[in-house]
């Protein structure tokens, strides 16, 4: 069922419209105060819009000049939260039998409905536990299980791996994977893993507007904004295009290779790995691309440091950091091939 969605909510700056496909999983990004919990709280419905409409499947969530607004718990849409908030009075089985129990669903079918959610998340054999039995990635899987054994026509998940251990993060990715491959989602997440693991599509917010998006690849290796190229590890330049490259803001020529057409004098936006960034002291040789800057942080990074400077990162090993003796406030030079310069599009 495809959702149809627009709104405004005045006094929080959030001004949207946007659509989730049949079947399609959505990613949300943004910094905190993008507005992404704003709109998992107006699709819904626990918060009202200003003004706006909404549909699902063509039946109407919330209609402001029509005077219409549906209650939450008849719009067919579950929400899984960072927490489980599962029942703890209740077994792992009644907790998952819950939702259908609620849609007037008689007792044995809902839990047979629950076992067989239980089942699809490789949680059956913790039918009978209560929740205070359960570690943290085993509650999560058994809330999976819950929102979809009412058969929402549309999932919302809050940050679903923030609060479990990273040990248990990749197996409960392989999870929703699996159950989402079929199902309409919108998903918010600070994670790129998250992103590229369950998302087809990715909507970027910031101020409460959408500021980047587009299929999930695309942006997270094309980004046109600093905050997703931040999530992605990737510099972000931005200037105008010419025959070769293109002439950052800054006024350094540099060169490189277009990953999507862009004409030449128009704005452009190009990105580099900080794995393909050299620092040296003295100015490199003139066959690169080369910028100088000044070294704002250091940070290690498993057996890389990152070298941060005011226009590009670079990740050096440690021993070429003691080698440059870097240290915050430190003069270089930043250098890198023109292979390594993807130009596309500006947003």
């Amino acid at each position: 069922m495809t959702l149809q969605f627009e709104a405004r909510v005045g006094e929080r700056g959030f001004d949207l419209s946007f659509q989730v496909a049949p079947g399609e999983t959505v990613a949300v990004l943004g910094p905190n105060g993008a507005g992404k919990s704003t709109l998992l709280n107006l699709v819904a419905g626990l918060l009202r819009p200003d003004a706006g409409r909404a549909t699902l499947g063509g039946e109407v969530l919330f209609d402001t000049a029509a005077g219409a607004f549906a209650a939450p718990h008849i719009r067919g849409i579950s929400m899984l939260a960072q927490d489980a908030l599962l029942f703890p009075h209740l077994s792992v089985l009644e907790n998952v039998a819950f939702g259908p129990r609620s849609a007037g669903v008689r007792a044995a079918a809902a839990r047979s409905a629950a076992r067989d959610w239980l089942a699809e998340v490789d949680a059956l054999e913790l039918a009978d536990r209560r929740p205070a039995e359960l570690s943290g990635g085993q509650a999560q899987r058994i809330a999976v299980a819950r929102a979809l054994a009412s058969e929402p026509r549309l999932l919302l998940l809050d940050e679903p791996m923030a609060a479990l251990d990273v040990s248990v993060a990749p197996a409960m990715r392989r999870m929703l994977r699996r159950v989402l491959a079929d199902r309409a989602a919108i998903v918010v997440t600070h994670d790129i893993l998250d992103a590229f693991t369950l998302a087809d599509r990715v909507i970027v917010l910031d101020g409460g507007a959408i500021v980047d998006g587009g299929v999930t690849a695309q942006v997270l290796e094309r980004p046109r904004i600093r905050f997703t190229a931040g999530l992605a590890g990737l510099n972000l330049l931005t200037g105008v295009r010419t025959a070769g490259g293109l002439v950052g803001d800054d006024g350094v020529e540099l060169r490189g290779a277009a990953a999507e057409p862009v004409a030449v004098g128009a704005r452009a936006a190009a990105s580099v790995r900080p794995s393909a960034v050299e620092v040296s002291l003295l100015e490199p040789d003139g066959t690169r691309n080369r910028m100088r800057g000044t070294v704002r942080d250091l940070e290690p990074r498993g057996d890389l440091v990152r070298v941060r400077t005011e226009v590009l990162s670079a990740d050096v090993t440690p021993a070429r950091a003691a080698e440059l003796d870097l240290a915050a406030g430190t003069p270089v030079w930043l250098a890198f091939p023109e292979t390594a310069l993807s130009v596309y599009p500006a947003g």
